[in-house]
């Protein structure tokens, strides 16, 4: 079994350690969950389901069997016990489950979208944006935003894309389920901004080092370290187009010892006002699809 569903075996298995047992003595319908197992139905309230899906509240109002009118309806269904907890676990006006992968999300996200609890569905697009998803997994938020089509989602995730090698990023089952078009803007969103930023790499006539331009023939010459410093930063924004990388004092002491130039450390040094007005202009491109 591969790590993923390793991890999400696992997840599962401590949600439903701490989830909410729905084994209500008024309910008036049963939710059988796929599994033939104890704890696998969820005793629940006609009511509450009516009330926050459309799909259950048609359900409801078709004609029942008078035969069978005085029974608790069970009705089967096609998600797991741990999916169908979490699931009414934000229907019902109890503690909202702790999601911890985005594995569990995008399964009670599928669920809540086919039976239409736009509620449930509101509450887990916030989460799908939460800075630790973000952050961990830019690119398959944007996939997953992607994939259920989350205008803004998406379009938050593809900022957040911005800082990782699109092209490096782990496969995930979500890629399958987004258009050509949806994976083509998020292309063409790194490939835009990393010509513009690259476009902005132009060094004033005033940026001077006390070596390189020492001699009078040397005067009107460029530093040396910018030469290195727009190699490496050429290089870098074409697979990370933002300016999290090119301005930190690592890569600029890089550049410094590449020029191999004793004084070009102090240049850089007088140049940070140079340099913070071309990381505003960076940071100031269009950075979302």
């Amino acid at each position: 079994m591969c790590a993923i569903s390793i991890n999400f075996v696992l997840s599962c298995a401590l949600m439903n350690a701490q989830r909410h047992r729905f084994d209500f003595p008024d309910a008036d319908v049963v939710l059988q969950s796929c599994e033939q197992e104890e704890h696998a139905q969820f005793h629940a309230h006609r009511c509450i389901l009516a009330a926050a899906s459309p799909f259950f509240h048609d359900m409801f109002s078709l004609p029942q069997d008078p035969a069978v009118t005085h029974k608790v309806p069970i009705i089967p269904m096609s998600e797991t016990k741990y999916i169908l907890g979490a699931l009414l676990e934000f229907v019902y006006p109890l503690e909202d489950p702790h999601i911890q992968s985005l594995n569990e999300l995008v399964s009670v996200l599928g669920a809540a979208t086919k039976y239409d609890f736009a509620g449930v569905i509101t509450t887990l697009r916030k989460l799908l944006v939460a800075s630790h998803f973000l952050e961990s997994d830019p690119t398959r938020v944007y996939a997953i935003a992607s994939r259920f089509e989350l205008e803004e989602e998406a379009r938050i995730a593809s900022k957040y894309t911005l800082s990782v090698q699109v092209l490096d990023a782990p496969l995930s089952e979500d890629l399958k389920y987004i258009t050509a078009y949806s994976y083509r803007q998020l292309l063409d969103l790194h490939r835009r901004r990393a010509d513009a930023a690259v476009a902005l790499l132009k060094v004033p006539s005033d940026v001077k080092c006390m070596q390189c331009n020492g001699s009078t023939f040397s005067v009107y010459t460029i530093p040396k370290w910018w030469y290195q410093y727009e190699r490496m930063a050429k290089e870098e924004l074409s697979v990370r187009p933002t300016s999290d990388v090119i301005f930190g004092i690592g890569f600029l002491a890089k550049a410094a010892m590449a020029s191999e130039c004793q004084r070009c450390a102090g240049s850089i040094l007088d140049s940070w006002k140079f340099l913070q007005g071309l990381k505003k202009a960076i940071d100031d491109l269009p950075s979302t699809i």
